[in-house]
């Protein structure tokens, strides 16, 4: 994309604020840094759409917000369908009255995107909707429990999938929401970590750019909900990168990009030890669940180079 001004260092990043501090998220989450940097990137005004989860409920606690920017709250499943109504409105408001029309931003969690609410995300992409989409994925439903979702890997253990002598945690695999998005023919999506800030807010300038709908998934760690020391939340988004588990990777107007190229990808079992939720992973009796794994990370990586055009 031509004419944008992307950031060479975290240096460059405005320092105005949108989202007030004193928000209750739990140390260690990943999601304010998204949520900052999104609002830092998406230039002129703009409307926040935030679906139910953590995000939602420990920015809002009545009578208190952190949003410095107009936001309203949807449910669990229909956040998308919100944001249609509101760009759709604006829209109309923009033809009529001549009014410029804000950027509509979605935050949705991995429960409200790829389970609950993709009927509504996929009805937005199909129809064009000019809004960003944004999925601060932790990988479960932490905000109700920890129950696992289409986006919990494989081998994690949560309340709904628990690790065991019988069931070594959840069997199926991640859901492909990159190449779901795709499938609807939008112009840009891409994955994103917060151990890569400067990567992560380009894409955000690249996606708030696009006149249509744009889809960011973004590595959320969640030390609640992972069992993992809140201090080392970054550490461990870095080691999902570089033990290739989370590919950084866009889809830009057809073409597909390798972001973060790993040639010598570190052991997955460095990621999965500092995580509650996998060490039964390391166990002798689940060796083979952890090879499974290893294999699918080995597969999905060389799916990806042969869509960036990196092998045949």
């Amino acid at each position: 994309m031509s004419g944008l001004n992307l950031i060479k260092t975290v240096k460059d990043i405005p320092p105005e604020e949108h989202l007030a501090p004193g928000h209750r998220l739990c140390a260690g989450c990943g999601a304010p840094i998204v949520v900052r940097l999104a609002l830092k990137a998406v230039p002129g005004p703009k409307v926040v759409v935030s679906a139910t989860g953590c995000l939602e409920v420990a920015t809002t606690i009545f009578p208190y917000t952190s949003w410095k920017v107009p936001w309203i709250h949807s449910a669990f499943e229909n956040a998308a369908a919100t944001a249609s109504g509101i760009e759709a409105a604006f829209r109309a408001l923009e033809k009529k009255r001549g009014a410029k029309k804000p950027k509509i931003i979605v935050f949705g969690g991995d429960g409200g995107t790829f389970d609950i609410g993709l009927q509504a995300l996929s009805g937005a992409l199909e129809r064009g909707h000019d809004l960003l989409y944004i999925c601060y994925d932790n990988e479960a439903y932490m905000n109700t429990g920890i129950q696992r979702s289409s986006a919990t890997p494989k081998g994690a253990a949560t309340t709904t999938s628990p690790a065991g002598r019988v069931i070594p945690g959840k069997l199926e695999r991640k859901k492909d929401l990159i190449g779901i998005a795709v499938a609807h023919g939008v112009e840009y999506a891409a994955t994103a970590n917060p151990a890569y800030p400067v990567d992560l807010y380009n894409k955000l300038l690249k996606a708030a750019a696009v006149k249509g709908p744009t889809v960011i998934h973004y590595y959320t760690p969640c030390p609640t909900g992972w069992r993992s020391d809140p201090s080392r939340s970054i550490e461990i988004a870095r080691l999902a990168v570089q033990t290739r588990i989370w590919p950084v990777y866009e889809y830009d107007h057809g073409t597909w990009r390798i972001n973060i190229m790993v040639k010598k990808p570190k052991p997955i079992e460095e990621y999965f030890k500092l995580q509650g939720r996998f060490r039964h992973l390391l166990q002798p009796e689940n060796k083979w669940l952890l090879e499974e794994i290893k294999k699918d990370i080995e597969e999905n990586w060389n799916r990806l180079l042969k869509l960036a055009g990196l092998k045949t």
